[in-house]
């Protein structure tokens, strides 16, 4: 193929690309903004998407263009009775971005004031650390009394079924356990007697169903026992008297 060819073709069908690709978003703002300031009218949402498409944007796309003006403060919008209008004047976008390059210039001088005092800061830090053998020396002494430290907490964990603060959490769950059981038990007692004085004559099916449940003859309250193993200490561990 002759290059003059091939070179209409390549043109061609970028040509016939750049007709396929859509609007970008930014895009359909800037359009939809023009159809504003070229009437400077008000518009309802139905009047927007037939407009829309005369600028390229697509009527099923118009409505959420429109709302992410809004959104920024680009387009205003106000119910009047039953109808929603939209408006947008080319003196209003230039204060509304007035007031975002004002807004953004106050972060920026923010953001400058606030490094600089990190700087300053950091600097201030930097004092008194500066590398020297007696640092280092430090340094190592700091990370082997860490290493210790950790050694004595993993140390520690061997011996937790000792902790004498652990017993006593252990003593107490089990009081609030006795005490919860025999008022279920209670309960029960409660529940037997009141199903005995309604339903004399059900005596034996109720007896049948507290035996299959698991309330037999021996069912009684809970006796707490005191702990049969007192505490054992870290010399007991190792063998010491």
């Amino acid at each position: 193929m002759e290059l003059p060819k091939l070179f209409t073709l390549l043109l061609f069908a970028t040509v016939i690309q750049s007709k396929k690709r859509g609007l970008s978003l930014e895009e359909k703002r800037e359009k939809m903004l023009q159809i504003f300031y070229e009437s400077q009218d008000f518009f309802l949402l139905k009047e927007l998407e037939k407009s829309g498409p005369k600028k390229g944007v697509i009527s099923q796309s118009v409505k959420d263009v429109v709302q992410s003006l809004v959104d920024d403060d680009l387009v205003s919008k106000d119910k009047i009775g039953t109808s929603v209008y939209f408006w947008s004047l080319p003196s209003c976008a230039g204060n509304q971005l007035r007031n975002v390059r004002l807004k953004l210039e106050s972060d920026l001088q923010s953001s400058k004031k606030r490094h600089a005092e990190l700087v300053d800061r950091c600097n201030e830090l930097k004092k008194g650390r500066e590398e020297s053998d007696e640092r280092e020396k430090a340094l190592a002494e700091l990370k082997a009394i860490e290493l210790k430290h950790n050694e004595l907490k993993e140390e520690m964990v061997q011996y937790a079924d000792n902790d004498p603060a652990a017993f006593e959490a252990m003593k107490e769950a089990i009081e609030v356990a006795h005490g919860a059981a025999n008022r279920w038990t209670d309960n029960i007692f409660t529940l037997r007697q009141w199903c005995s004085n309604n339903f004399p004559e059900a005596k034996e099916q109720l007896e049948h169903m507290y035996k299959e449940i698991g309330i037999t003859d021996d069912f009684d309250y809970v006796e707490l026992s005191p702990p049969a193993i007192p505490l054992r200490t870290v010399g007991d561990e190792e063998g010491n008297p």
